[in-house]
């Protein structure tokens, strides 16, 4: 099992694989990066090395992820389309990967795993009966990641819910309660009030996944947390406090 400070973040470029990747940097690894279209082969940029590869291709995918002890699989398909022809070959490429080199796995878990079935508290534990495709999809990711697990590889996955915080992503808070890189005139949320919600800080989620690869010896060879992050009751109160921020900082309270 290789325990050295190199790792390998696939899905740089988005929300949360960029948030992993600067907190593993701060914290001491060696951050290798692979991104689709790059100028050059090997570029350092920020304390990062940024190979020049894609998620989709297994050469790529293996030969960055030379001599790393982690691979933090954050990758989705580009602009989250053909979801069910793209997710799996990423996942399985990297099994690959973490397999030669006996690499411990990061998985950025969701709640699209679980159905009405897992209610009222979803534990680890808790059954998982998605009722969407996409749902699904994520629900076989799993017995593919406890595989491996059984044949070199360690596996982590943190659940969390929607992201909100800086460089984000596609989550509902960017691209449903405010315009990006906009004066804030309107906060429309896209739930349904009176139904709770679930959020996570970004830098909060990243912080978790370094802090538990510290101790990932101490681990089970699969090993699933969910991450409490902050609930959002009825569903209103994000919205609540974005209009609270809103007229603090500019005296006007958005619609």
């Amino acid at each position: 099992m290789a325990n050295n400070n190199s790792v390998l973040v696939l899905g740089a470029t988005g929300g949360i694989g960029g948030e992993v990747a600067r907190h593993l940097r701060d914290a001491g690894w060696q951050v290798r990066a692979l991104k689709r279209g790059a100028a050059k082969a090997v570029d350092l940029k920020d304390g990062i090395t940024w190979l020049r590869g894609d998620a989709l291709n297994k050469l790529d995918v293996t030969n960055a992820a030379k001599g790393c002890s982690v691979i933090v699989h954050a990758v989705n398909p580009p602009g989250y389309r053909q979801w069910s022809e793209l997710v799996l070959p990423m996942l399985d490429n990297t099994i690959a990967a973490a397999t030669a080199e006996a690499a411990t796995i990061v998985l950025p878990g969701t709640v699209y795993n679980y159905g009405p079935d897992a209610l009222p508290v979803m534990t680890e534990d808790s059954p998982q009966n998605p009722v969407t495709r996409k749902g699904a999809i994520r629900v076989e990711l799993e017995p593919r990641l406890l595989k491996a697990s059984r044949n070199g590889v360690r596996v982590l996955i943190v659940r969390a819910g929607d992201f909100f915080g800086p460089k984000a992503g596609n989550n509902w808070f960017s691209q449903g309660l405010v315009k990006p890189g906009q004066p804030v005139k309107a906060v429309s949320y896209p739930g349904q009030s009176g139904v709770g919600h679930q959020w996570s800080y970004l830098p909060d989620v990243a912080r978790t996944m370094v802090e538990l690869l510290a101790r990932r010896n101490t681990l089970d060879a699969f090993a699933s947390f969910h991450m409490a992050g902050h609930w959002d009751a009825d569903g209103t109160q994000m919205s609540s406090a974005i209009r609270r921020v809103v007229v603090r900082r500019t005296g006007h309270e958005p619609r």
